[in-house]
């Protein structure tokens, strides 16, 4: 598997390189977020590890941009660590969230994790839709329906778990990865831009909201 780290602090690039190496990953490098974009768009990349500060463009800036094209898995590694900028990160659309100073220990098993869910059958079907995960597509009777990042999660989520009623509360910890308390009233907004797109409506649709509780998703 191949991992890119963006990264402008040579001593953390050198040690992680070696660390990942040494469990078999492939890894290439960039010092600043211009360089660290164009090789995520440009080679094949398994998984991104993405400081937040850096020269020519930041983490953030970069972490959206990628998301305009690519699925690919994002980790910020970061010092920055306040509650509003992790929901900052997660919301830019970041897989996942570590603090420095970090455990390489911690990193390989969230690293692990996230290529095993990649493994994961990637095609999931409602309906008349389809979802690829891995090419980050969603048809609808094989025309093409472009979402954002975050609407292409959720609604991911959605029909993995369709037949279920999913929860305010847990679409909020499993696709925002919140777990703290949060005003779960955004996740409407996102369903109704979701349904706008592929011109759903809110009494006959295939996924239905179950009043003060959540949704579901059902053929």
């Amino acid at each position: 598997m191949h991992i890119l780290i963006v990264e402008d602090e040579k001593g953390i690039v050198d040690f992680l390189k070696q660390g990942l190496e040494e469990e078999g990953f492939t890894i290439s490098t960039a010092t600043n977020g211009k360089d660290g974009l164009e090789m995520a768009l440009s080679l094949p990349i398994d998984l991104v590890l993405l400081d937040w500060m850096m020269p020519k463009m930041t983490g953030i800036e970069v972490c959206k941009a990628i998301r305009e094209h690519k699925n690919t898995p994002i980790i910020f590694l970061t010092a920055k660590d306040t509650v509003q900028e992790t929901i900052e990160g997660l919301k830019s659309g970041a897989n996942d969230y570590i603090k420095k100073p970090f455990s390489f220990d911690e990193l390989l098993e969230r690293i692990k994790i996230h290529f095993r869910t990649s493994n994961e059958s990637q095609i999931f079907t409602l309906g008349n839709i389809t979802l690829d995960k891995s090419k980050f597509q969603v048809l609808i009777d094989q025309t093409e329906v472009s979402l954002t990042h975050r609407e292409f999660e959720l609604l991911a989520y959605l029909i993995k778990n369709k037949g279920s009623v999913c929860t305010r509360t847990k679409i909020i910890e499993d696709v925002w990865d919140i777990h703290f308390e949060y005003d779960t009233g955004v996740i409407d907004v996102f369903m109704n831009a979701i349904r706008k797109k592929l011109n759903l409506t809110k009494d006959q649709d295939l996924i239905k909201t179950i009043r003060g509780i959540g949704y579901i998703a059902n053929d």
